[in-house]
This record gives C-alpha cells, sequence and structure tokens, in this order.
C-alpha cells in the first residue's frame, strides 16, 4: 500500500466550522483551522475566496492564487516543500495538498490571491493550524509480570485502523491497539499504524531501563545524485555486541532471502560504502550517489543469546539528480525566450550554481535565469561543488525522422503503424496530422505512433507529424502512404444518356476505382469488344447493336465485373414483307390469312387497309378474310408504324368463281377435243373394219360361217352389248376429265384383259369410254341421272378366224 493513496485517511480534522476572514468584499473562508495528522501521512486544507465584480469600473479576474506560512513566499517555492505540495483550484474553491507529512511541516497555512489591478489583492491573516505527530508506546502494568501496551497519537485516528507491533524489530504478528503479556528484561516494543509502516514509534524498553532497541536519526533522507549521504542510528543491546552491519531489503545480492547480508560486501556498492561503528551508534557512508541507490536502509546487530530483528523499518534513501525546468514566456521563428530553474527534490540550501549553455559556462550563479535561447542550444545546470554531476541537457527537439511499417507494399485491410522519432529534452510530444488541403487541420493522433488497425484506401495521402516542448517545436518533413487495392465496383455512363436512334453514336465509358490503376475492357454478350482505356464507340448504331453489355475492370490484386447495361437500339420499321396463305387465286367460299411482318424497335403496330377505302381493315399482323367472294377481291396493303416512323406495302387479291363454274369452262375445252379424237378413232376403225369386210366376202367359206354383227357408233346413246357368246376380243377405252380450282385436267385409260370364252372361236368387241366429269359440289348428286356430258364410243369386231 502506498504511502500516498493511505495517508489520505489520517487527516484529522480537529475544528470544522468554517472561519470566514476578510472585510467587506473582500475575504477567505477556511474549511477548518486545526488540522493534526501522523507524520508520513498526507493531508489536505481548502478555503474559499471572495472579492468584489468591479474595481475602479472594471471587472476584476482572479490572476494567481498561492499558499504561503510567512513572508509572503510561495509554498511550491520552498526547498523543504520541493516535490511535496500541490495545488488545485475548483472555481473559487482551492485545495493545498502535501504529502509525506514531517513533524517539521507543524505550521499555520495562509492563502493569498492576487487580481489583475495591482491593487486588487488579498492576504487571509490567519489560516490553518497543522500538527504534525508521532506514535507513542505507553507501559502500564497489570500486575507484577504483566504488562498492558497501547499505541497511542495525539492525533485522533481514523475508525477502524490496523496496527503493527515488533519486539526487538521482529514482527509479532498483532494488529489490535492493544498488547498485553509477560515480557523479558531485553525486549525492545515498538509499533507503527497499518500501512505507514515506514513511520513507527520509538521502541521502549518495557521491564527495566536498558533492552534492545534501534533509533535512527532520520526516517528519510534525499541527496543529490553525485554527492555522499550518511545514515545514522543510535542503538543499546541489553547484552554485549558480538557483530553489527548495515544492509537493504531491495538487494538482490542475498544468497538467502531470509538472510540479511552486509551491504559492504554487495557488490553494486563495490569500493563507495563506509561502515562506522561505536559505543551505541553507527553510521553507513554512502558516496558518489547513483540513483540506483535510492533504497531502503537498516542496521542489525547480534549478541551472544539474541540479535535484533530485521523486520523494522529503517531510513528511506531517495537519490535525485538536478533538473532544469523551463518555462516558454514567448517565441519567434528561430528563437525562444525561457525561464531557466535547476530544481530538485532534495537540493541542499546555501549553494551557488553554474549553468552552461552548449557545453560552455554562462555568467550565471543563481538557480534561475532568463533569456533568449536559439532552437539548437542545450542547456543544463549544477551546484557549483558539484559541476561534474549536473544535471542532464535540456533542448528542443530535432528535426523528426518518419517511418512506416511495413516497408513494403501496404495492402488495403492491413495493420499499418508510422513513427514519429526526435531527439529532445524534455520528452517531446508528438502530433500526427494528414495533408488535405484544409488550413485547420486536425490532428489524428497524439502519440509517436498513428496506428491504423485496418488500413482503407482513403487513409492514402501524406502524413506529417510535429514535435514539441516547453524549448520550441518542429514539423517533420511529408511521408506518403500508398494503399494498393483491387478494383471497385465500376462505374458505367452511357453517352448519351437517353434513347438510342439507330444511325447516331454512343460512347460507353467505364471507370474503377483501384490501386494501381485498374485496366478496363468492354464484352457484349461476353464477347470482347475492341476499346480504349475503358472507352467503347459504337460510330453509326444498328439495331445489331442492341444487346447487354458490361465492363471488367482489373490489376493485379483482382478484377471485378459492372453492372450489365442494356442498350435499346431504335429504329423505325424495316425489311417489310407481306404474304397470303393460301397463295395464288383464291376460290370463293374459302378463308385467306394476309400477313404483315417487319423489323422494328419499339414494337411497330399493324394496320391492314383496301385500296379505295377509308377505314381500316385490322389492327393486328394477320388479317384473315373467313368467306372469301369475288368483292373481297382487289389490293390490300399493310401500314407498320412505330414512334420512329412507318412504312406501308401491299398485295393483290384474286377471288374466282366457285368450283363448279370454273369446272365447266374447262370441261367445255376438254369435251371438243375428245370428240373431235374419239370421231378420228372411229373413222380409223370403221375403215379398218369395211375392209376386213370386203376381203371375208371374196372368201366364201369365211362368209358361210360368219354373220355380220351389227355395229353402233351414237356418242349420244348407250352402247348395246352383245352376248358374251358372239364377242370375241373386248376391249374398254375410259377417259375421265375432273377439272377442280387447283388440280390440273388429267385423263385415265384404263384397258380391260380379253374375257376368255369355252368356244374356239372368239370375237373381239372394243369399247371406248370418255367421261367428262365437272368438279362441282353436285356432281354426286348427278351421278344417278344420266350423264348428257359421256360420251362412249363401242366397236364391235367380227370373229376371228
Amino acid at each position: 500500500m502506498s504511502l500516498t493513496t493511505a495517508a489520505s485517511g489520517f487527516v484529522v480534522l480537529l475544528f470544522c466550522v468554517p472561519v470566514v476572514q476578510g472585510q467587506d468584499d473582500w475575504g477567505v473562508t477556511f474549511t477548518s483551522t486545526e488540522i493534526c495528522a501522523v507524520k508520513g501521512a498526507t493531508v489536505e486544507m481548502s478555503c474559499d475566496y471572495k472579492h468584489p465584480t468591479y474595481m475602479y469600473g472594471n471587472n476584476l479576474t482572479v490572476q494567481e492564487t498561492f499558499w504561503f506560512i510567512k513572508d509572503l513566499v510561495d509554498l511550491t517555492t520552498v526547498k523543504a516543500y520541493t516535490d511535496r505540495v500541490q495545488y488545485s483550484c475548483d472555481g473559487k474553491r482551492c485545495t493545498l495538498r502535501i504529502r509525506d507529512l514531517r513533524k517539521s511541516d507543524s505550521a499555520v497555512y495562509k492563502f493569498r490571491f492576487i487580481t489583475n489591478p495591482p491593487e486588487g489583492r488579498y492576504s487571509s491573516p490567519t489560516g490553518v493550524t497543522l500538527s504534525v505527530t508521532d506514535l507513542h508506546v505507553y507501559v502500564s502494568d497489570l500486575n507484577s509480570y504483566k504488562k498492558m501496551l497501547t499505541c497511542r497519537s495525539d492525533c485522533p485516528l481514523p475508525a477502524h485502523p490496523t496496527y503493527v507491533w515488533y519486539k526487538n524489530g521482529h514482527d509479532i504478528g498483532i494488529a489490535t491497539r492493544f498488547h498485553s503479556g509477560n515480557f523479558q528484561y531485553e525486549d525492545g516494543i515498538s509499533c507503527a499504524l497499518g500501512g505507514f509502516e515506514d513511520f513507527p514509534s520509538d521502541s521502549v524498553c518495557v521491564r527495566n531501563k536498558y533492552c534492545n532497541k534501534v533509533t535512527y536519526n532520520n526516517r528519510r533522507i534525499c541527496a543529490l545524485r553525485g554527492s555522499s549521504v550518511v545514515i545514522s542510528c543510535t542503538y543499546q543491546s541489553y547484552e554485549y555486541t558480538t557483530s553489527s552491519f548495515w544492509f537493504s531489503p531491495q538487494s538482490h545480492q542475498w544468497s538467502s532471502s531470509s538472510k540479511p547480508e552486509d551491504i559492504s560486501k554487495d557488490s553494486q556498492y563495490g569500493g563507495r560504502v563506509q561502515v562506522d561503528t561505536w559505543s551505541r551508534g553507527s553510521s553507513l557512508t554512502i558516496r558518489e550517489l547513483r540513483e540506483t541507490d535510492s533504497a531502503e536502509y537498516r542496521f542489525k546487530f547480534k549478541t551472544l543469546e539474541d540479535e535484533w530483528g530485521s523486520d523494522l523499518h529503517g531510513t528511506t534513501l531517495t537519490v535525485a539528480a538536478l533538473q532544469v525546468h523551463v518555462t516558454r514566456i514567448s517565441d519567434s521563428q528561430h528563437y525562444t525566450h525561457l525561464q531557466l530553474k535547476c530544481l530538485s527534490s532534495c537540493t541542499p540550501s546555501g549553494h551557488s550554481y553554474v549553468w552552461f549553455k552548449n557545453g560552455q559556462k554562462m555568467n550565471v550563479v543563481t538557480s534561475s535565469l532568463e533569456d533568449w535561447f536559439y532552437l539548437g542550444d542545450r542547456i543544463s545546470c549544477a551546484l557549483k561543488t558539484h559541476e561534474q554531476h549536473g544535471s542532464p541537457e535540456v533542448y528542443p527537439p530535432k528535426p523528426p525522422s518518419l517511418s512506416v511499417s511495413p516497408s513494403a507494399e501496404i495492402m488495403e485491410g492491413s495493420s499499418v503503424n508510422l513513427t514519429c522519432r526526435t531527439d529532445a529534452n524534455p520528452a517531446a510530444n508528438s502530433t500526427w496530422y494528414k495533408r488535405n488541403g484544409n488550413p485547420a487541420l486536425q490532428s489524428l493522433s497524439k502519440e509517436s505512433q498513428l496506428v491504423f488497425s485496418s488500413i482503407q484506401s482513403s487513409d492514402s495521402g501524406l502524413y506529417y507529424c510535429t514535435v514539441e516542448n516547453a524549448l520550441g517545436k518542429r514539423t517533420s518533413k511529408d511521408i506518403g502512404i500508398d494503399v494498393k487495392y483491387a478494383p471497385q465496383l465500376p462505374s458505367m455512363s452511357v453517352s448519351p444518356s437517353g434513347e438510342i436512334m439507330e444511325g447516331s453514336s454512343v460512347n460507353l465509358t467505364c471507370s474503377s476505382d483501384a490501386n494501381p490503376k485498374a485496366t478496363c475492357t468492354w464484352y457484349k454478350e461476353n464477347q470482347t469488344l475492341q476499346g480504349h482505356r475503358g472507352i467503347f464507340y459504337l460510330t453509326f448504331t444498328s439495331s445489331e447493336d442492341s444487346g447487354t453489355y458490361y465492363c471488367r475492370c482489373e490489376n493485379i490484386y483482382g478484377q471485378i465485373n459492372s453492372t450489365p447495361a442494356f442498350i435499346d437500339v431504335q429504329y423505325a420499321p424495316k425489311l417489310l414483307s407481306v404474304s397470303m396463305s393460301p397463295s395464288g387465286e383464291i376460290v370463293e367460299g374459302s378463308s385467306v390469312n394476309l400477313t404483315c411482318n417487319s423489323d422494328a424497335n419499339p414494337e411497330a403496330t399493324y394496320t391492314w387497309y383496301k385500296e379505295n377505302e377509308d377505314s381500316s381493315k385490322a389492327s393486328r399482323r394477320t388479317f384473315t378474310i373467313t368467306n372469301a367472294t369475288p368483292q373481297h377481291s382487289g389490293k390490300y396493303y399493310c401500314e407498320v408504324r412505330n414512334s420512329r416512323g412507318h412504312h406501308n406495302s401491299s398485295l393483290d387479291l384474286i377471288i374466282v368463281h366457285g368450283p363448279l363454274k370454273s369446272a365447266a369452262v374447262g370441261s367445255i375445252t376438254v369435251i371438243v377435243l375428245a370428240i373431235i379424237f374419239l370421231s378420228a378413232f372411229l373413222l380409223i376403225r370403221r375403215q379398218w373394219s369395211l375392209k376386213k369386210t370386203s376381203e371375208s366376202r371374196e372368201n366364201p367359206d369365211n362368209t358361210a360361217q360368219q354373220d355380220v354383227d351389227p355395229q353402233y357408233d351414237t356418242p349420244s346413246t348407250a352402247v348395246k352389248r352383245e352376248p358374251a357368246e358372239q364377242q370375241n376380243d373386248l376391249y374398254y377405252s375410259s377417259v375421265r376429265f375432273c377439272k377442280k380450282q387447283e388440280d390440273p385436267l388429267y385423263s385415265n385409260i384404263m384397258l380391260a384383259r380379253p374375257k376368255q370364252q369355252k368356244e374356239e372361236e372368239e370375237e373381239d368387241v372394243e369399247y371406248t369410254a370418255v367421261s367428262f366429269n365437272n368438279g362441282s359440289p353436285g356432281w354426286r348428286h348427278q351421278e344417278a341421272v344420266e350423264n348428257p356430258s359421256a360420251v362412249y364410243s363401242t366397236v364391235n369386231k367380227n370373229h376371228r378366224l
């Protein structure tokens, strides 16, 4: 438990009635006027001050406040209080804090404040009385052998304190305020408050005037580095002393932690310590003090029967160096106006000082000086008799150097440290900035290191640091941070941004934030396009240019595709075509479809018109006529239109009469041809038959054996057939002409196979039939009636011999 932390609990306020001291509107009010505290503790005393608002027509403001004991000397400038006092003010309430109380601190403490006009100052006539006391061990008899011991203080102690009891220098483990028991003649007893073992009471003899005890002349000593110090004590032993030595509990040279060893044998102090012992006293001298000599030192002795323990605290030595305290008054570009003080936490009084600038003595012998100094000057001070142990030099910061870690390429998301280094005393404060063109730059860090735990692309830029102490300020050169990263999502633009007309020019531009710079390539439907630096030009757009476009940007750290964009090239209807189904002449009563097609963007509308008619026939791509009549014949045209233009296309539609009328026209021609053909045929057959008859007449044998068959040659009547037994060879010939609207005229001639008769004599019969059929719908009904257009021809031949 540290002294500073614990001591605040051991401040006793004897009188807590506020006391107001002053007149009119000037005054100081103390929260308490008397305070009693135990040596080694920390104490606080507070007051409130007041003053008029105006003086001589001007507002009063407090310029300075301080505490003093006498002669209006600021307590912080008194050497006995150096590094032990602290001021604080909150509004008009001010507090004085004194730590590590000593008995010499017992005094009356007063308060003074000074306002802006010279006459506006006030000092309290009285103040707070501080009393610092020691602990004491009081002995009372319980009987002739048993004693009651009490650990007491002249100041009230806090509630529920703990205690430490020592017998012959050994901690006996009792924590109460009272201790009773049987004691020996040699026993020396002391006590301390828990947490304040550095300040035990003096040892007392319980049973006799003489006993074992050690009393240190000083509990705390402060000495300058390089000087010498003497630590001493008085002691007595109930028996003859056989040996004694000094040791330090902080030493690390002991072979056993429970067995202290003589400090004169410690290599840390080799040749620098001297121990002198005399009757009832001993001293330890340490020369050429080092700051590492700061420690607690204890004395130990042995007798024939006993030894003084090592638990009781001894003398604490603090080795301090001189320091130059710097206050900057003003500065210019290359010079600084400074006030310098040569101070130490334990500066002895009555010494002269020596000041050095850049290693050369200055003509100053006081502990402080004020002058202008160049930014490169180095200043130090020393005691006149200890010039070799002067203070460290103070100097302004040297030009700072910057470094970046890692030193290789910096990838986005990695950890990066920027370090600002300089040499300065006192140590310089570093501040980091980023150059961004803003004159009112905001600092990024007040540390020597600027840390990016996950650096981003936005962190790229120029950085610099400033270093400053009380003697001056310096600015570093710039250091660049170049954060590398893969391409970000590309941004695309299409120019012009509105509707795109066929034949116009279009520019596609693609860019991506990347480091190093990304290369961007355009694609259409995964086909690479030839562009330049992320720009693709469509100089004369056509419908084929419509489609989905995207760009891909890449560098050595990665690649990314843009969001696809659809290019829609608009154009007027083109490639217009019309068709008719079925094609050719359309038979009356049938259905016909007129279809119109075109290529257009945006999609076109279709309208059908008939020539010389004002109203449209249809407003769709296909116009259907379900029951065609001759009146439907004529010229039709289709109009195709969108927002970009329109076109027309026409066709001729011819509707012919029905199948019956058409067939009749064709049949007349066929019948005439058929009659001519049959007449010629029959004539030839007749001549041939007559020739055969003439020959048979010339042959009497044949004439007797044969009968002449009658012959019929009438196209309008049916052919009379002879009985089968009177016929020799019978031939049938049939010709049929059918004419439909879409079918060509055809003929069919069938030759009948001759029939064999049982008789040896056969006769040949030939039939020739010509049938002209009309393709009209009434054909099937007329089959049952004699067809007047049918022509039959039958030729009978004589029996062959």
